[in-house]
């Protein structure tokens, strides 16, 4: 693969990890957003679970960012962003009390949410399947799909 390739693929890493690695940071230091979309999602634990939402985000958008892992991370990443995808953003929301034009824009902001999560995990799935290039930590460490 040529040098151009895998700066290619370096920007491409850099651009997928930043909004894992500040929205993971986000939630360890503020998790009270998230835990009420987790409480509002019905699932238990809500302040345990956007915890563990933060740690994983913030690990594996660290691991997407210098190439570690790749092929676990990337699947991982997709799955996540398959489920939240579903969970968080694939409903209507109604909130009791606002006016029907703020639900409308709300509710067109969840439907892109959800399609950016979907966009997201195709791109994982890439990044899983064909590798982080030569200026990653598994071509260092001589993974063989590193630089397919």
């Amino acid at each position: 693969m040529s040098s151009t390739n895998n700066a290619i693929l370096l920007i491409a890493r850099i651009l997928l990890s930043f909004m894992f690695i500040l929205s993971g940071f986000g939630k360890l230091t503020d998790p009270a957003a998230t835990a009420g979309m987790i409480s509002g999602a019905g699932l238990p634990a809500a302040t345990l679970l956007a915890y563990l939402a933060g740690l994983f985000e913030l690990v594996t958008g660290l691991a997407v960012l210098v190439g570690f892992q790749t092929r676990i991370v990337g699947w991982a990443l997709a799955l996540f962003c398959v489920f939240t995808g579903l969970v968080f953003h694939s409903g209507t929301v109604a909130i009791d009390g606002w006016p029907e034009g703020a639900l409308g824009w709300i509710n067109t902001l969840n439907q892109i949410m959800l399609m950016k999560n979907l966009t997201l995990a195709g791109a994982y799935i890439f990044l899983a399947t064909f590798g982080p290039g030569a200026y990653s930590l598994d071509a260092r460490r001589g993974a063989s799909f590193a630089t397919a």
